[in-house]
């Protein structure tokens, strides 16, 4: 009786490590990153990943207009759009806003996606 214990204890030790190790071997989210760019008040960017099939492709991208400072919690998110397939790459757009300011873009985590901010633009009409 006592041997049956003891190789059921082993057992589930085994089992137990074996699980512990493949959980530490399975990936982290995949990293992303989203671009912010203006022609006038056109704002347009891409979204990028090494997993663009689950990270890019059809990714929302939230625009934020800038007030005050950076994080401060009264900037105001002013567009969105759905990143898409275009050439050999994920880009996104909000067409032509007709707003000046400082603009930013961010997608948000998704499951095995990390999220992304993009720097802050200076935007002026032309």
């Amino acid at each position: 009786m006592r041997s049956k214990i003891l190789t059921m204890a082993v057992v589930v030790l085994a089992v137990t490590a074996g699980l512990s190790s493949a959980a530490a071997a399975m990936p982290g989210p995949a990293n992303t990153t989203v671009t912010i760019r203006a022609q006038g008040t056109d704002l347009s960017g891409v979204v990028s990943s090494p997993a663009p099939l689950r990270c890019s492709q059809n990714r929302r991208v939230d625009v934020y207009k800038q007030i005050g400072t950076r994080g401060g919690g009264n900037d105001i998110r002013f567009a969105n759009d759905t990143a898409s397939l275009q050439g050999n790459a994920y880009k996104w757009s909000t067409g032509n806003t007709g707003t000046p300011g400082r603009f930013y873009a961010k997608v948000w985590p998704k499951t095995g996606c990390r999220g992304d901010t993009s720097v802050t633009i200076q935007v002026v009409n032309t």
